[in-house]
């Protein structure tokens, strides 16, 4: 994987075509997950902590009771590569994935009781 860094246009174009709910500020890729309070938080945390170690690449992390904020910067290359277009993919996959939307069995946590809401989906 290539360590060249994209130009702010480039990003944005990917971006845009990639992952719409990510965008770009201040030489960092974000995104905020909305969650339905502090279990949730905690557990968006956790998955995200468990992809970026198994990465090997580490996001700073902005946490409050009901959001989570991502932001990937490639620091040794200073600025966006394609590692953090990769892992936001990953974290993209696993954190808004909706089981009830899938053809399996599962059926994903109930939004019509305040102690099962997880995420906040786009």
């Amino acid at each position: 994987m290539s360590k060249e860094v994209y130009t702010n246009e480039a990003v944005t174009a990917k971006l845009e075509k990639e992952l719409p709910h990510w965008f770009l500020e201040n030489g960092w890729i974000r995104r905020k997950y909305k969650t339905s309070g502090w279990k949730a938080t905690l557990m968006v945390v956790n998955t995200v902590g468990h992809l970026a170690e198994a990465a090997w690449h580490h996001p700073d992390l902005t946490v409050s009771y009901a959001f989570v904020i991502v932001k990937l910067c490639t620091h040794d290359a200073k600025g966006i590569t394609d590692k953090d277009f990769a892992l936001a993919h990953k974290i993209e996959e696993v954190i808004a994935w909706q089981p009830a939307q899938d053809t399996s069995a599962l059926t994903g946590t109930p939004n019509d009781d305040a102690r099962f809401k997880y995420i906040k989906y786009d």
